[in-house]
């Protein structure tokens, strides 16, 4: 039995898309699957796309009862939005994105190849790649989820004393239910945060921080010496 399980992270019950995640695997391995995931699904659009909202491959989106997108978005397919979000001007959302109900994100935040559970919110100038994050998360303004090392490496992922293999060259962060990331922190690549866990802002971290945690400075291990990048 793997013990980075989803379960770990997330209370999954009511997730539309919690099929991503299978007993026993590690929390990532829905990243794994994303794409292949998305390719089997069918779209639809419920709502009205107001004029200034650009849709790329819009038979590849779908997007819920009462979300309001405002103009100046970039929506690419394949993208599922979810019921009743806020989508804000200029916000950029990249092919393979998944939103749960509820979500915002804001003015200059780009999304690509993630999933977002519901009542998450990214609201100013956020990235958030390759990652996941979990229910009522927060990610303060400036807040960046690094997904590539610098030597281009697979990222590994720092439990403990155990360093394990993603099996992704491009992974950033599981961000767990309810966690709060204060502005302008940097996640690195393969960082893991637990349930209610707060980081302040201007913290760098890295590895895995356990469940209640409060990070008040930076937590970086051997896993993101090569440094990081945003891709």
């Amino acid at each position: 039995m793997h013990f980075l399980t989803a379960q770990l992270f997330f209370d999954l019950e009511s997730f539309r898309h919690k099929a991503l995640w299978a007993d026993d695997t590690p929390v990532w391995s829905a990243l794994h699957k994303l794409k292949i995931y998305l390719n089997n699904l069918e779209y639809r659009i419920e709502i009205d796309i107001p004029a200034g909202v650009y849709l790329q491959n819009p038979h590849l989106i779908s997007i819920g009862k009462g979300t309001v997108i405002e103009p100046g978005t970039l929506i690419q397919g394949p993208c599922i939005i979810g019921q009743d979000c806020t989508i804000r001007h200029g916000a950029y959302i990249r092919e393979h994105v998944i939103l749960g109900n509820r979500c915002s994100v804001g003015h200059a935040t780009e999304l690509k190849h993630s999933i977002i559970l519901d009542e998450a919110a990214a609201t100013h100038f956020v990235y958030i790649g390759d990652s996941i994050v979990g229910n009522g998360a927060n990610l303060g303004a400036g807040v960046k989820c690094a997904n590539l090392r610098l030597d281009r490496n697979e990222v590994t992922v720092q439990w403990e004393n155990t360093k394990m293999q993603s099996g992704l060259k491009k992974f950033g962060a599981i961000i767990g239910d309810r966690v709060q990331i204060g502005c302008n922190s940097v996640l690195n690549p393969g960082t893991l945060i637990g349930k209610d866990s707060v980081c302040r802002p201007l913290v760098n971290v890295g590895g895995y921080i356990p469940p209640n945690s409060h990070v008040k400075e930076n937590v970086c291990l051997k896993n993101t010496a090569s440094g990081s990048s945003l891709k």
